[in-house]
């Protein structure tokens, strides 16, 4: 249901990082948004998981702290940034972007039990 995701990805990664995470124009993302045109399934994939990774990122962070994340260097990806590994046309099922999943879902893991 990418109608109800891009209001809040947008919010809170902003029209400057969220294209760049999706790797999409920032026009086509204030069109889709709009639902001026119809969010394409690949598109709508990457936002969806993109939305996962952001709602595991909340219980951490504020919505700084989210867009800070995407751009820090982290030693789990080897010295590069999530969104280094989220570049291009990516799909959730490739091995960078569930990296970045994985990272951002340790960060609501508890280590009790």
């Amino acid at each position: 249901m990418p109608e109800f995701e891009w209001n809040r990805l947008t919010e809170v990664l902003g029209l400057e990082l969220l294209p760049r995470l999706l790797g999409i124009s920032p026009s086509s993302v204030r069109r889709y948004k709009a639902a001026a045109r119809t969010t394409p399934d690949d598109v709508a994939d990457r936002l969806h998981f993109l939305s996962l990774i952001v709602g595991d990122l909340s219980g951490a962070y504020n919505e700084i702290g989210i867009r800070q994340w995407f751009e820090r260097k982290r030693a789990q990806l080897h010295g590069r940034t999530p969104l280094d590994r989220l570049k291009a046309r990516w799909k959730p099922n490739q091995l960078g972007p569930r990296l970045v999943q994985d990272l951002a879902r340790a960060l609501i893991a508890s280590p009790a039990t």
